[in-house]
């Protein structure tokens, strides 16, 4: 009974949430707008409430704590285990994708990739020295305008501004972390989240610079050594020089091997950067800031370098944002943005490579396929009910991002890779569980 009244309170609370949420939504006909009721709709979100959370305290009365903790840390373990394995397949898997997937798999893929490198390099802040950062799209958008403005008024190249754009992106790290440094968890996370809105703010209303909401249009795209991407195939394009066809898909293609090789950048130096006195000095402060300073660490410059070289990353992934779209507003460095980078790294597992570029790969991606796999559906058996599906599925996707938080928040509260093996051992490497691992808590 008391299961029952537990669920029974939980879907009487996703109904008041799903009423405006789901259930009520304006349509525009011939005389204006129109409230539209969807009874349907919110009774099977509130049912599966009802019935999800009835499941789940049905499988917690079998299974004591102790049981729970030891299949999490069992799970861990094989997921590790197996990281081996799929790490390198996943690698081939991106190599490879572009020689036989079209142009919307290709595009899907730079999608994925771009929110990986992000996830990466929020990781650094978050998950490996324990510094909760809301504000993180800030630094993306810092790349993002330093490499539109510098190609446009000083005609510089993409090759040329993407380190630029990283070192300025760096440098508004520093600044963020000197008047954080005395501040911890939910305080933290206000004050970088403030910051974020700042720079939001700063590009809207610096017109003369940032031209204001109306963005920054015709950015230079990327050159191959020189070679432009170009359809007319003249002198000093890549078609003319290979004496090939000239076609849209080849900067496509060549974008995506940008995006995957800077992603790649940012796996090797994290991973590097572990194996540093810096990285354990990450991980000391992650775990407890007291006792790292008793073992005189120099916090300051532990938490300055973090932030700085998580934005370092954020600007290099800005920069690439800027010259694949060919446009920027501040229409594309919202809140939003920040919470997705958070999400996929919180799902992922803190501090774990794989595990970001996994929950990057299912929370973007598999969205995205979908919605593809639901029109493809409406289009073979000519249904309206798949078509309104897939062209509604953008607008919960943050409810969907919000739901996989909490489902992963009560099965598996560190992530889906959770624990991990050590930096530095002496004698056998064994994995870390992750009850033992303070992750996220500075």
């Amino acid at each position: 009974m008391s299961a029952l009244r537990d669920a029974f309170l939980s879907a009487l609370i996703a109904l008041g949430l799903f009423v405006p949420l789901v259930g009520l939504i304006t349509t525009t006909t011939d005389r204006g707008l129109t409230l539209t009721v969807r009874p349907i709709a919110t009774a099977v979100l509130v049912g599966l409430v009802f019935f999800g959370r009835l499941a789940f305290l049905t499988w917690r009365r079998r299974h004591t704590g102790r049981e729970i903790v030891q299949s999490n840390r069992a799970f861990a373990e094989a997921l590790s285990r197996a990281g081996r394995f799929v790490a390198p397949v996943l690698l081939l898997f991106a190599i490879a994708m572009p020689f036989f997937g079209s142009r919307y798999y290709v595009d899907l893929g730079i999608l994925v990739l771009t929110y990986v490198m992000l996830g990466w390099g929020l990781n650094i802040v978050v998950g490996l020295a324990g510094l909760l950062d809301l504000g993180y799209v800030a630094f993306y958008a810092v790349g993002a305008y330093s490499y539109a403005l510098f190609a446009q008024h000083f005609g510089l190249g993409f090759w040329t501004c993407l380190p630029l754009a990283g070192i300025l992106a760096a440098l508004w790290g520093i600044m963020l972390g000197f008047p954080v440094l005395r501040l911890r968890g939910d305080y933290l996370a206000i004050v970088t989240l403030a910051f974020g809105e700042i720079i939001r703010v700063v590009l809207i209303n610096w017109t003369s610079l940032t031209n204001g909401p109306n963005g920054i249009s015709g950015i230079p795209r990327p050159t191959l050594f020189g070679l432009q991407f170009s359809m007319d195939g003249g002198e000093g394009t890549v078609a003319h020089f290979f004496n090939i066809e000239p076609a849209t898909i080849q900067r496509v293609i060549f974008l995506y091997y940008v995006i995957l090789g800077l992603a790649l950048l940012t796996n090797w130096v994290t991973l590097r950067l572990r194996r540093l006195p810096l990285g354990r000095a990450w991980e000391a402060l992650r775990e407890d800031e007291v006792a790292c300073r008793s073992l005189g660490i120099n916090v300051t410059s532990t938490k300055l370098t973090a932030f700085a070289i998580g934005a370092l990353f954020g600007g290099f992934a800005g920069a690439f944002f800027a010259t694949r779209q060919a446009f920027i507003s501040p229409e594309s460095f919202t809140f939003i943005e920040s919470a997705t980078v958070l999400a996929i790294v919180v799902l992922g597992g803190l501090g774990s490579q794989l595990g970001v570029a996994l929950a990057a790969l299912v929370m973007i991606g598999g969205l995205e396929l979908l919605r593809g796999f639901l029109s493809y559906l409406a289009d073979q058996m000519h249904s309206p009910l798949f078509a309104d599906l897939a062209g509604e599925l953008p607008l919960y996707r943050m409810l969907i991002f919000g739901l996989a938080l909490v489902v992963m928040m009560v099965l598996r509260p560190r992530g889906l890779v959770s624990g991990r093996t050590p930096s530095v051992a002496l004698g056998e490497r064994r994995e870390i569980a992750a009850e033992l691992v303070a992750q996220g808590r500075g």
